[in-house]
């Protein structure tokens, strides 16, 4: 069985199967054209075509998991959205969309109360950029989830704010740690491994990127 190392949120490694290329699309039953297509189009990562050796000789393989949802994605939405657009949905790179405060509580994208606690800590906004929201997003996310105080909720938007830019739109975790009472928050590059002491424990992992499709797609409903 072929498989390959992913991090999952929780930032564990963990062995995914690979498919092959004849497997993918006859499971799917896309054409081999729709799939080079869709690669040439940006909305199937140049990553995931994997090249590796088998009894036939050179072989096309993806991650399974992440490849059959990605494609069922595509399936679901190419009705209603271009490629070009759903492309920019499965981008990594932040939108330059805006949003009005009134909007991203009517869309249930972040809280009235998440809103109240960063106001002072970014400003009493009524319109927000793409990366702003996404700070609100992330920050929502973790705060509604249970796993993080106020406090660390603060840390958590410190952090992104002063930090993200950093990584010029190239893929990065969010890490949160913890070691008795102390807490720290880091931003980095996805796919990296992370190797922390015995009693640190790790409360989440998240692929920054996973989120900015999240949010991309709430913003494509408007």
């Amino acid at each position: 069985m072929l498989c390959y190392i992913d991090y999952t949120e929780e930032g564990c490694t963990v062995e995914e199967d690979l498919i092959s290329k004849k497997e993918l699309l006859e499971l799917t039953g896309i054409s081999y054209g729709q799939l080079y297509r869709w690669k040439r189009k940006n909305l199937v990562p140049e990553e995931w075509f994997i090249r590796k050796s088998a009894f036939t000789g050179q072989e096309t393989f993806f991650p399974k998991g992440q490849m059959l949802a990605r494609i069922d994605k595509i399936l679901n939405m190419k009705d209603d959205l271009s490629l070009d657009e759903l492309a920019d949905v499965f981008s990594t790179v932040p939108s330059d969309l805006q949003i009005d405060k009134v909007e991203l509580m009517k869309r249930n994208i972040v809280s009235m109360e998440t809103l109240a606690f960063a106001s002072p800590l970014m400003g009493s906004l009524t319109v927000y950029s793409f990366e702003q929201t996404l700070f609100l997003f992330l920050l929502d996310g973790c705060l509604q989830s249970g796993e993080m105080s106020l406090d660390e909720g603060k840390q958590l938007l410190l952090t992104m704010v002063e930090q993200y830019g950093k990584f010029e739109d190239k893929p990065c975790d969010l890490v949160f740690i913890r070691k008795m009472g102390l807490t720290l928050f880091l931003l980095i590059s996805t796919g990296s491994e992370l190797y922390v002491e015995p009693r640190v424990k790790v409360v989440f992992r998240i692929q920054v990127a996973k989120k900015i499709e999240e949010l991309k797609l709430k913003f494509t409903t408007m």
